[in-house]
């Protein structure tokens, strides 16, 4: 009976690994990259349309095993996703960005949730669309998603609505600077668009049609951004286990929400810092984070029909515009006038 369990999980893993391997493929076409479109976007997509047209014709018995994409595969994935990061990565940009960014997160996932409530839309729904607009698009939703328990399809909800934003935040962003709209230095956009567009893939392509001078404060500012997803999942951690005790579900919920997977997150970063292992090494282990967090992506597209995305409706896309909007108008603002008097 128990190697009967793990022959239909295995086939569900198998199944979302061949799915990861052509969204692989497909992300390194140069009509993708040059939207600068990830393959985990590529993933969560190709497991939509499975989850709309094959999916019902496969057993059910595989179902856990895409269940176990989404959740335990997701976790390794984030913890891994440390390798991409230092601490030395902070004291390169210095005090005005850690602050912008921090004035940033707090802001738009606090007025994100304020204004989900306002739209009286999912409570989680909300949250998921608020992280992944404050900190690094489908990555903190689904590091989000595994702290709050939220159902597969809500988190691929937030997913599109951080991807589509974040997207039209990489061609807007040049074209303004280009033009002159933003009057910004070099340093002052680099900040900008590092603390304002959502995607890790998306500030890479809007600082490399900006010049390397963009570029690199952008790329360092939103790697920042990222590490702000650790001390964000204990917040979240510790009000979904206060909100459990006051319910009276007792104890044993907050304890199953700790984020144990950010500590550890955390923990690789600091490894990291040291510069221990080769550089070789280390692309390959992003390469394979990478992987691993498209097969969770894909996972969670394959839990997500056409169906509950009309039982979401348009309000998360109402809440994703308006962060949008905060973050061009008050990014820019804090960018403008904020970091030069931090020196």
């Amino acid at each position: 009976m128990l190697s009967e369990k793990r022959s239909s999980m295995l086939h569900g893993v198998l199944l979302i690994t061949l799915f990861s391997c052509a969204a692989f493929y497909i992300g390194d076409m140069d009509f993708v990259k040059s939207l600068s479109l990830s393959p985990m976007i590529v993933g969560i997509v190709l497991g939509m349309l499975y989850a709309n047209s094959l999916r019902n014709n496969l057993p059910d018995t595989w179902v856990p095993g895409i269940q176990f994409c989404s959740k335990r595969v997701l976790r390794f994935g984030i913890i891994l996703y440390g390798f991409r990061l230092t601490f030395q990565n902070v004291l390169d940009v210095g005090l005005p960005a850690i602050l912008i960014d921090a004035i940033v997160v707090t802001l738009t996932i606090c007025g994100g949730v304020l204004v989900g409530k306002l739209l009286k839309m999912d409570k989680d729904i909300a949250l998921l669309a608020s992280v992944g607009s404050g900190i690094c698009g489908a990555a903190a939703v689904l590091g989000a998603e595994s702290a709050i328990k939220a159902k597969p399809y809500k988190t691929a909800v937030a997913v599109s609505t951080v991807v589509i934003f974040g997207t039209l935040a990489m061609f807007v962003y040049p074209v303004l600077y280009r033009n002159g709209v933003f009057d910004l230095n070099p340093q002052q956009m680099g900040i900008y668009t590092g603390s304002t567009v959502h995607e890790v893939a998306h500030v890479v392509g809007a600082g490399n049609a900006m010049g390397p001078e963009v570029s690199n404060s952008a790329i360092i500012v939103k790697m920042i951004r990222v590490m702000m997803l650790v001390p964000v999942l204990l917040v979240i951690s510790f009000f979904m286990m206060r909100a459990a005790m006051k319910s009276g579900e007792g104890s044993s919920r907050g304890k199953i929400n700790m984020p144990w997977f950010a500590i550890l997150f955390l923990v690789v970063i600091a490894f990291n810092s040291f510069d221990l292992l080769p550089a070789g090494l280390v692309d390959f282990i992003n390469t394979f984070d990478t992987f691993l967090l498209t097969m969770a992506m894909t996972a969670l597209g394959a839990e997500t029909s056409i169906d509950k995305f009309r039982k979401a409706g348009f309000k998360p896309f109402v809440l994703a515009f308006i962060l949008f909007i905060w973050l061009m108008g008050g990014g820019y603002c804090l960018a403008k006038y904020v970091v030069p008097m931090l020196g």
